[in-house]
């Protein structure tokens, strides 16, 4: 009885930083997209070509997509989990 009470415990632990982990996944996309503008004006400056800037444009702005939606998703997921537990 008592390792049953333990390993739930554990779980929600986990379930709880896989929440915090989300969120730091969001944020970092959400830094990205507000500090490409700076970053492309930098590129500029530089006098890189269009093909360069856009194409970095791109992958930037790719990653940062992929990063909000793997934190959203992770968030979703173990927030589904977290109230299952508080049920139980």
């Amino acid at each position: 009885m008592y390792g049953e009470v333990r390993i739930g415990k554990m779980d929600k632990n986990k379930i709880i930083f896989q929440l915090v982990w989300g969120s730091a996944l969001v944020l970092a996309g959400i830094g990205i997209f507000c500090f490409m503008p700076q970053k492309m004006a930098q590129l500029m400056e530089m006098g890189k070509t269009s093909f360069y800037i856009n194409f970095t444009r791109f992958c930037f702005y790719l990653i940062a997509v992929l990063l909000i939606g793997g934190g959203i998703g992770k968030i979703y997921v173990n927030y589904q989990k977290l109230e299952d537990k508080n049920q139980d």
